[in-house]
């Protein structure tokens, strides 16, 4: 039974000490390499009297983000990742909410944060000291226990303000042993990370290089600008494995890429993050037929993903794919509006989630926190917490979850309540559109069609196709054709931004 994540870590690094743990655009470093520098930084934070608190990450996506964090898990303190290129209004409100006992930077990093009035004596600059340096006695974790927290990272609130959903070991213990075992994760693997670190889905990149010896391959952030690039760095890193937001899967399809390479190594093709549609999967399905290929839910409040679906079967380009079953150790409860269990196929309700992948809450947020994590309303028998996702699903006739869309996307028009998703599913049904998003004007009082396409297409001939298969109150009044869709810096597709573009 393990207690910590760093379990996992020091049986690798006992098995693979010289094998590469870590590649980035400037360095790469062996799994041994990796626990000298992660035991001096420990070192640095221990002396510091750092214990049990959140240490801020201020640091470029790197190797040395990595080596920070097993530093700050091995000093019992736990670590929140944050972005050198957000904004610093938006980096000074996570530090004011998190409170962090300690800054982790680089020089550069360092006197920026000074300049704009971060406190200097919690800023601790890790390029002034000497992280190869020998280690007397390995640094003692045993007291580290399987509940205490081992991340914060930070979500955008509805009100503006960040919420930091904060995960505990057992959590990614339990999820990284399942994702481990599901996908025959080995040392043999190479990992393509594209996420950001403060984003929840590098953990399953990040753990699942410390649990099994594969290579972790921080992939340059512009070869996602330029999805040509990317190609060319999968195929000549001969990375195999890659968990990616569907946009860049859309943008490589979109563009055809994989009809001008040969001889790519990949066989495993993981997605979340947002809806994939099937239109761009048939497209990676068709070239490279023999990967699995596997569609994951989940929010980051229930650490990364709570179910799967393993692709198994042909979808028309306009279905929509099913989010799945639940991963083990984790129980879907789908409740109705008067809070009862929903079990009969296509009758929507809200996801929720109980066991032991729930977050410990928000930090320094209580009443956020109660919001959502709420006693089981199926249970009065004793405490019992679920979160409550905010997702709409359903059963098909197979007993798979299908995603039906936010509670937010759900929108009242006309007197019809209607899924926005189920109007881009069948948009994508449309040749001539390569990638859709479907947004409401809550002002004007209208469902706008955005689009990328090489040609352009007048909205009455798209809005005649589309009454094909949807009611008339369902159409989208104004299609606009855009060159490309904001992005959020998750790379999920900017909803409030598209708006303004209508108006």
């Amino acid at each position: 039974m393990r207690n910590s994540v760093l379990t996992y870590f020091e049986d690798t690094v006992n098995k693979f000490p010289n094998h590469v743990a870590v590649y980035d655009e400037n360095r790469n470093i062996s799994f041994y390499e990796l626990w000298i520098e992660a035991q001096n930084i420990a070192e640095i934070l221990l002396e510091e009297e750092c214990n049990k608190s959140p240490i801020l990450v201020y640091l470029p996506k790197s190797v040395s983000s990595i080596v920070t964090f097993l530093g700050i898990l091995y000093s019992g303190n736990f670590y929140t990742p944050t972005d050198i290129n957000f904004p610093f209004e938006k980096v000074n409100s996570i530090i004011k909410q998190l409170q962090p006992a300690r800054i982790l930077c680089n020089t550069k990093s360092y006197t920026f944060l000074r300049e704009n009035g971060v406190d200097e004596g919690k800023l601790i600059d890790i390029e002034e000291y000497d992280l190869k340096k020998r280690i007397n006695k390995p640094i003692d974790f045993s007291h580290i226990i399987d509940t205490d927290p081992v991340y914060t990272l930070f979500t955008s609130g509805s009100t503006g303000v960040p919420k930091g959903v904060t995960i505990s070991n057992r959590s990614i213990i339990d999820y990284i042993d399942w994702a481990k075992e599901c996908y025959s994760v080995s040392e043999n693997d190479k990992i393509g990370n594209q996420a950001p670190f403060y984003f929840d889905n590098s953990t399953l990149d990040i753990y699942l290089m410390l649990s099994t010896g594969a290579t972790l391959y921080i992939i340059p952030e512009v070869c996602f600008a330029f999805p040509a690039k990317l190609i060319q760095y999968i195929k000549e890193h001969k990375i195999n494995m890659v968990f990616w937001v569907p946009s860049v899967l859309i943008s490589v399809a979109n563009m055809d890429l994989l009809s001008k390479v040969s001889g790519l190594s990949l066989s495993k093709i993981l997605f979340a993050g947002e809806v994939m549609p099937n239109k761009h999967l048939n497209y990676w399905r068709k070239h490279i037929p023999n990967a699995l290929y596997s569609n994951l839910y989940g929010p980051t409040e229930i650490t990364v993903d709570c179910t799967y679906y393993i692709v198994d079967r042909a979808f028309k380009d306009d279905e929509p794919l099913p989010i799945g079953i639940p991963c083990r150790n984790s129980d879907i409860i789908i409740l109705d509006e008067a809070n009862q269990m929903v079990q009969e196929a296509h009758k929507v309700g809200e996801l929720c989630v109980r066991g032991s992948s729930l977050a410990l809450g928000y930090w320094n947020a209580p009443e956020k926190t109660k919001e959502v994590f709420v006693q089981n309303p199926l249970n009065t028998h004793y405490s019992e917490k679920i979160y409550r996702t905010g997702d709409m699903v359903y059963y098909n006739e197979r007993h798979e979850i299908m995603f039906s869309g936010r509670k937010d996307f759900q929108i009242k028009h006309m007197g019809y309540r209607i899924e926005l998703e189920e109007i881009e599913n069948a948009a994508l049904g449309i040749d001539e559109l390569e990638n859709v998003c479907v947004c409401y004007d809550d002002k004007m009082k209208q469902i706008i069609l955005f689009y990328t396409s090489q040609i352009a297409l007048e909205t009455r001939v798209i809005r005649k196709r589309l009454l094909v298969s949807l009611p008339k109150y369902m159409v989208p009044t104004k299609c606009i054709q855009v060159n490309q869709f904001p992005m959020t810096a998750n790379g999920k597709i900017d909803r409030k931004a598209m708006i303004k573009l209508a108006n």
